[in-house]
């Protein structure tokens, strides 16, 4: 069983986008973009080239060309690039999460898979290339950073610590304290 799967896709074309952001945009060569982040050539181009299709890139020809920015950096978001390579960001057994039905007891896990895609949305459509590239997220993504445990991997099966910080109150602080 995996958790939330990024592919090999999304990831590449992540980090040659970034390269083109730090560039101003580019044009730099697909050669370049997989040799500076030790990436496959001809994999990176296919996805490239699916990421230009999409209209994300564009291409330039010429001794000077390579890959350059279809928008500014800070109007491509990782969704952005995730969406053309790997489809939809959340899906329950290849369906949208709005279309699962589910009867008896657990009649309301739907929402929870709703709840799912809408944060991955929030932090996939709020990041852009340019934030990455100057290591400033948006506050509510820097603040998911910030969570005691973000930076921790969870094995399977290990049981998570019930502390205060699991409290109602804790957890949301404009809530009342429960009454005894």
């Amino acid at each position: 069983m995996r958790g939330m799967y990024i592919s090999a896709k999304a990831d590449y074309a992540t980090r040659a986008l970034l390269m083109l952001a730090a560039a101003g945009g580019g044009p730099l060569k697909g050669e370049v973009l997989a040799t500076q982040q030790g990436l496959p050539q001809k994999f990176l181009e296919n996805t490239l080239t699916a990421l230009r299709r999409a209209g994300i890139l564009d291409t330039q020809r010429g001794i000077e060309g390579g890959y350059r920015l279809a928008r500014p950096a800070d109007q491509i978001s990782v969704a952005d690039i995730m969406r053309p390579l790997d489809g939809p960001l959340a899906e329950v057994r290849g369906e949208k999460p709005e279309e699962a039905v589910y009867v008896g007891a657990a009649a309301h896990l739907r929402d929870v898979w709703v709840a799912v895609r809408a944060a991955l949305r929030d932090v996939l459509e709020n990041v852009t290339l340019a934030d990455i590239v100057e290591g400033t997220m948006p506050a509510h993504v820097q603040a998911l950073l910030d969570r005691p445990g973000a930076w921790e991997r969870r094995s399977v099966g290990a049981a998570r610590a019930v502390g205060p910080a699991d409290e109602p109150a804790a957890r949301h602080p404009e809530l009342p304290p429960e009454a005894p």
